[in-house]
Formats: C-alpha cells, sequence, structure tokens
C-alpha cells in the first residue's frame, strides 16, 4: 500500500498535468459545470505545479532552492492581499486565500512550462554533443 501512495505521488510531481486532468475529469463527472471543475482542478494541483517546479530546478541545475520558491509564494501572497485592499478597500480573508492560491497556480504553471522546456533543451543538447 505504501508503494502505491508513493507511486501515485511521484507521477503527480513529476507530471502535475495528470493530477491536474484527473481532478477536473472527477469534477465534471461529479458537477457537470465546466467552470467550476477547472477551478477546482486547478486548487487541487497547485501543490503539484510547486513541488514539479522545486525538482525540476534539482534535476536541471542540481540546486536546493526551495526558500526562493517560498519567498515567492510570500510574494504573491503580498501582492494579492495588496490588490485585493486596493480594489475592495478591505480585505474579505477566502477571497484572498482563493486569489492567493490561483496566483500561485498561474506563476508555477508558467515555471513549470518553462523549466520542462529547458530541461529538454539542456538534456537534447548534451545528448548529441556526446
Amino acid at each position: 500500500m505504501t508503494n502505491v501512495v508513493s507511486s501515485l505521488a511521484a507521477i503527480f510531481i513529476t507530471l502535475p498535468f495528470v493530477g491536474y486532468i484527473l481532478f477536473f475529469v472527477s469534477a465534471k463527472k461529479f458537477t457537470g459545470n465546466h467552470r467550476c471543475s477547472v477551478q477546482f482542478a486547478m486548487d487541487m494541483s497547485t501543490l503539484f505545479f510547486v513541488l514539479s517546479v522545486h525538482y525540476l530546478i534539482i534535476t536541471i541545475w542540481d540546486k536546493h532552492i526551495l526558500w526562493v520558491i517560498m519567498l515567492i509564494v510570500l510574494i504573491n501572497a503580498f501582492v494579492v492581499v495588496l490588490v485585493h485592499y486596493k480594489v475592495k478597500g478591505e480585505i474579505i480573508f477566502h477571497k484572498v486565500l482563493k486569489g492567493f492560491w490561483r496566483v500561485n497556480f498561474a506563476f508555477f504553471f508558467v515555471a513549470y512550462l518553462l523549466l520542462f522546456s529547458i530541461g529538454l533543451i539542456t538534456s537534447i543538447t548534451k545528448f548529441l554533443t556526446t
């Protein structure tokens, strides 16, 4: 049982799109609402994208910079709170939290795509030069 759980976690962290798609399909069957399903899948797969970015950085550059990732998350939180306060004039905690989580999804989704492309290009060039 432990092997199954660790294998599933490894798949979702290595390929966060798999988790996103599974969450989306499950939510779509349950709710029937496309927009809610997309939002649910984004919310559930955010952590997978964050961890994937961390492990891609380790794989590509052999650097452990989890502190930078945490700093980025804190900066995202600060920006979301600031923008929410400027727009609404007050802080509504659950909306700030939802916005914070979605901003992190967008940031780490783009970072994942960028790092995946960089990793693919560097491994292809290493393969061709040897």
